[in-house]
């Protein structure tokens, strides 16, 4: 089935950045979908929210590690929707401890989501974007992968891989009208965040530059702009939106 209106589908989409991002690209125009991993609820509140904006969106349940899940799940995408024009690799997870007490499972765990889990998906669109010779993908890297962080030996080595994927497929891709960039956020305001002591968080703000945290929104915002006619000949980039917090 084919329709008219562009097709955004955004992994990791049911809270913090990646919500934020699904409700900026519906509010763009786009058809949003999502996918997520354990709370039906969660999406199906997300769905009605959205609806009631008049937005129209979907969600998927499947594990972005997983390739056959991941295979599926696009397939029957492209089955109801015909294409899908922007793919936002959100989709990510932390299991921070210092190197000399982090088990196996923990790199793995981080890596196979984080890393691997941008490979499966971006291989279920790049056929058909190079097709239809148009295509927006946007990785979510981190400061963590541009200069490193204490405790997060997975989940820097995983998100400078994706800096490493982002520019080598925007080399490849780019004469078929695909860009791919990434974006690299700082100190951010989520739920994971907000989970942090007050002092720590106060300790981080005093680091930043701008002596604020950043919202989704500010994430948001970027993925709109890159995802938009704006971005038409920006590729292969990774851009900070860190307060300041990468130029010291």
């Amino acid at each position: 089935m084919e329709n008219n209106k562009k097709v955004a589908f955004v992994t990791g989409g049911t809270r913090g950045i990646g919500k934020s991002i699904v409700e900026k690209l519906g509010l763009d125009g786009y058809i949003v979908g999502f996918n997520y991993v354990n709370s039906d609820i969660q999406a199906n509140e997300l769905e009605k929210d959205l609806l009631s904006k008049g937005i129209e969106s979907f969600s998927v349940k499947f594990d972005v590690s997983n390739y056959e899940e991941t295979e599926k799940a696009f397939s029957e995408i492209y089955e109801k929707y015909g294409h899908i024009d922007v793919l936002v690799n959100n989709a990510g997870i932390t299991r921070d401890k210092l190197f000399i007490r982090m088990k196996e499972n923990d790199f793995d765990d981080v890596i196979d989501i984080n890393l691997k889990g941008v490979f499966n998906c971006t291989k279920q669109v790049v056929r058909k974007m190079t097709k239809q010779k148009y295509g927006r993908i946007i990785n979510m890297s981190s400061l963590a992968g541009l200069v490193g962080n204490i405790g997060q030996v997975n989940y820097s080595a995983s998100k400078a891989g994706v800096v490493g994927m982002t520019k080598t497929l925007a080399a490849e891709l780019g004469a078929y009208g695909i860009t791919v960039n990434a974006i690299a956020p700082g100190f951010i305001k989520t739920d994971m965040t907000d989970a942090l002591s007050d002092k720590i968080q106060e300790k981080i703000i005093e680091s930043v530059p701008m002596k604020s945290v950043g919202l989704p929104e500010d994430i948001s915002n970027m993925v709109s702009y890159l995802a938009g006619d704006y971005g038409r000949y920006i590729t292969g980039q990774v851009i900070s939106i860190d307060g300041g917090l990468s130029s010291i």
